[in-house]
C-alpha cells in the first residue's frame, strides 16, 4: 500500500505543491530553494505515496558512503508530512523506508527532525517511528534559542542599555533589496573573527532572495551608513534569523540591541508566532557557545532543540 519512489525533476510542481500544503514544511523545503545548491550534493529525495496519493516526502541525500541523510543542505529537514497524516501509517512509511534504503545500498541513515516551531499541526509521527521502528540514537541536539512573540519576557538590562543607546544616536531599521553593501562587511567579520566565511555567497543569496519574498535583509543604520543587520527567514508563524552581524562602531551604539527590539515589536503586531534566533553550538563541539547564546537570552529567547538522530540499517 506504501509506495517510495526517488524525487526526479519533473515531480517538482507536485513536490511543492506537497510542501505548501503540508502541516510542518517550510519554503526551505521548496525544489525552488533545494536546488539551488543541487551541484554541492546528490539528491537522493524521495516520495511516498498511500494507495496512490501522495502522502510524505522525506528531502534527502546520499554522500556517497553508504548514508542517506535528511538533508546536508538544510539546517532541518526530516519527514514532510500532510495534515490528514496518522501515526500508524507514519510508522509504516518507516518500515517500508528501511527497507528501501537497503535495497538501493544504504548502510546508515542520518535523519534530521524539524523543530515544532516550524509545524502548524503536531507533527512528532516521526519520532514514534523512529524509536520503535528504526531503534534510532540521538545523534547531536543542537540549542536554538527562540523568543515567544506573544509572551515576550523582557530584555535584561544589558540588551536595555543597548536599545536606548541606539535610540540616543538616531539609530533606524531599514530593509535592503540589494545585499551586496553587507555580504562585503559580512564577510571581512567573518573572516576577521572567525577565520570563515558565509555559506551563502553572494550571488547564491541574490538568486534567493529573487525566488523567494520570504528572505528579507533588515539592516541598522545611521545617517546612510550601514552598522549591523540579519537576514530573517520568513517560515510564517515563525522568523529565523540568518548572518547576524555589527560593525565595530555597531557594537558601540547599540546596533542589534536597537535592530531586535523594532523588529520583535514588529512581528508581534504582526501576530507571528516565534522569532528563532539560531543554535548557539559551538563548531567543533556540542558545547555551548556561552557569549553567544547569553546574548540571545538577553533578548527573552528561550531553549528549542534542533535534533539530529542515526541508526543502521
Amino acid at each position: 500500500m506504501i509506495d517510495i519512489r526517488r524525487y526526479t525533476a519533473d515531480k517538482a510542481d507536485e513536490w511543492n505543491a506537497f510542501v505548501a500544503g503540508s502541516k510542518n514544511g517550510t519554503f526551505l523545503f521548496d525544489r525552488h530553494y533545494m536546488d539551488y545548491h543541487a551541484d554541492r550534493f546528490t539528491d537522493h529525495s524521495l516520495m511516498i505515496y498511500e494507495n496512490g496519493r501522495l502522502y510524505a516526502l522525506l528531502p534527502a541525500n546520499d554522500d556517497g558512503q553508504g548514508t542517506l541523510w535528511s538533508h546536508q543542505g538544510l539546517t532541518y529537514g526530516g519527514l514532510i508530512m500532510g495534515g490528514q497524516c496518522r501515526a500508524a501509517t507514519v510508522r509504516d512509511i518507516f518500515v517500508a523506508l528501511n527497507d528501501y534504503l537497503r535495497e538501493q545500498g544504504f548502510r546508515r541513515v542520518v535523519y534530521k527532525h524539524i523543530p515544532w516551531i516550524y509545524c502548524t499541526q503536531p507533527s512528532e509521527e516521526d519520532l514514534f517511528a523512529l524509536s520503535n521502528v528504526c531503534h534510532a540514537q540521538l545523534r547531536s541536539r543542537d540549542v536554538a534559542s527562540v523568543v515567544v512573540l506573544n509572551r515576550r519576557m523582557a530584555f535584561s538590562t544589558l540588551r536595555k542599555r543597548g536599545v536606548k543607546k541606539g535610540q540616543k544616536n538616531g539609530l533606524y531599521v531599514k530593509q535592503l533589496s540589494d545585499f551586496s553593501v553587507y555580504w562585503k562587511m559580512l564577510e571581512q567579520h567573518l573572516r576577521r573573527k572567525f577565520h570563515a566565511k558565509p555559506v551563502h555567497t553572494l550571488d547564491e543569496m541574490m538568486l534567493l532572495k529573487q525566488r523567494f519574498r520570504n528572505i528579507q535583509l533588515m539592516a541598522v543604520c545611521q545617517d546612510d551608513t550601514i552598522l549591523g543587520g540579519a537576514v530573517i527567514y520568513d517560515c510564517g508563524q515563525t522568523l529565523k534569523t540568518q548572518y547576524i552581524m555589527a560593525s565595530e562602531e555597531g557594537r558601540c551604539l547599540g546596533a542589534l540591541d536597537f535592530l531586535f527590539d523594532r523588529l520583535l515589536d514588529r512581528y508581534e503586531a504582526e501576530g507571528r508566532l516565534f522569532f528563532d534566533f539560531g543554535t548557539s553550538n559551538n563548531v567543533d563541539n556540542d558545547d555551548l557557545n556561552d557569549s553567544l547564546i547569553f546574548q540571545k537570552e538577553g533578548f527573552g529567547a528561550r531553549a528549542v532543540c534542533y535534533d539530529t538522530y542515526e541508526w543502521v540499517l
